[in-house]
């Protein structure tokens, strides 16, 4: 299957869920992420402000980006340009409907990268939108780890991939 129809297979399979469903998959994929021994030794973490269909982050940026330096992606043309998220900054709709801090771009160093995807295989591949973000931006930080976060129905056995395709270090879902 192509990278296209797979995405259409995943958007169907989201609409397959409730709302509540997939929020309390998200409490249960967050509260995992939380206990991560990479996450827990992480001083810096880069993670991503949910879009309704994705895993649930909104709730868990509250509680940490007071305990951690927290980095959210923003998206300035083709580009993610990570802007830190802090307690004073506010946070404004960007591109694609997806929430952004109002705040200077971060230039210093990641510990972790938490990736959000239409779907992972075991192997790390991951499936995006389709417009190569993510892959752009990680191929930056080649040494700095990655997890992505999915629901079960998003862990597929196999994802078609490209040459300029990332690699994802550690997949986490339920």
């Amino acid at each position: 299957m192509d990278k296209k129809s797979l995405r259409q297979q995943i958007r169907q399979l989201k609409k397959e869920h409730s709302a509540e469903e997939l929020a309390a998959q998200s409490v249960k994929i967050m509260a995992k992420l939380a206990q991560h021994p990479d996450f827990l030794q992480a001083k810096r973490v880069m993670l991503y402000a949910s879009l309704p269909d994705e895993v649930q982050t909104l709730d868990f940026l509250s509680e940490w980006k007071t305990r951690k330096q927290i980095i959210l992606p923003t998206v300035v043309g083709d580009d993610i340009i990570p802007v830190e998220l802090t307690d004073n900054c506010n946070m404004v709709e960007g591109d694609f409907h997806i929430w952004e801090p109002e705040n200077h771009p971060y230039t210093g160093g990641l510990d972790l990268i938490v990736v959000p995807g239409m779907a992972f295989d075991e192997q790390g591949h991951r499936l995006g939108r389709g417009k190569g973000y993510y892959d752009r931006f990680l191929i930056k930080y080649p040494d700095v780890k990655t997890i992505g976060i999915c629901f079960d129905f998003q862990l597929l056995e196999e994802i078609p991939t490209e040459p300029h395709d990332r690699i994802i270090s550690e997949i986490l879902s339920l």
